[in-house]
């Protein structure tokens, strides 16, 4: 009786893991979308950008616009008449604070990718608990008894394992295009920073 509640709850969890890890997903998806992030088209205001008076219009832009890349530009933009390493000092505390906001939902899929097996094992545990419990007490006659047990066991193990994967593989990618995304945001506001202040 005892490990058919533990099963029960250890199935609860695997599907409490498996909501949270969609729901993760998707909500990373839809904030990591490339032009949601870097908008192509500050991305090639910013490469046109050439007076003090282009930078204006950068500015304009980047708030009808809300975006990492603009809360970057806009922060660059205000501080150009600062010496500029500070300005590019500023930038960078602020561009650390936008990728720890992009990466905010990963650490849950990391969570996820290692807790997803082990709750899958300890649904084995469970199983293997019911199954010699059973066969303790009715002996190896009742053959569906023994079956139902080990695919209870089989079947824990492979939900683990079914959540666990895509999680892996959500979090690998996510991880990658924020790291793409920081190199690009960097590049961009890096080009910025040089252009503005060699017009100076």
């Amino acid at each position: 009786m005892g490990e058919t509640i533990y099963s029960e709850l250890i199935y609860i969890l695997l599907g409490f893991t498996s909501v949270v890890g969609v729901a993760f997903i998707v909500e990373r998806w839809w904030t990591l979308r490339w032009a949601r992030v870097v908008p192509p088209d500050i991305a090639t205001a910013l490469l046109k950008c050439r007076t003090r008076e282009d930078v204006q219009k950068i500015v304009r832009l980047c708030e009808l616009r809300p975006s990492p890349l603009s809360r970057l530009i806009q922060l660059a933009a205000e501080r150009l008449d600062w010496p500029r390493a500070d300005n590019v000092d500023a930038l960078q505390t602020a561009a650390r604070n936008e990728i720890v906001r992009l990466e905010r939902g990963l650490v849950v899929l990391e969570i996820i990718v290692g807790i997803a097996p082990l709750l899958g094992l300890v649904g084995t545990i469970a199983g293997m608990m019911t199954v010699f419990s059973d066969v303790g007490q009715t002996g190896l006659n009742d053959a569906a008894k023994l079956a139902a047990g080990i695919a209870l066991i089989l079947r824990a193990t492979l939900m683990g394992l079914l959540i666990a994967i895509p999680a892996l593989v959500a979090w690998s990618y996510f991880s990658k295009k924020v790291e793409v995304i920081a190199v690009e945001m960097e590049a961009l506001c890096d080009d910025f920073i040089r252009r503005q202040y060699t017009e100076k």
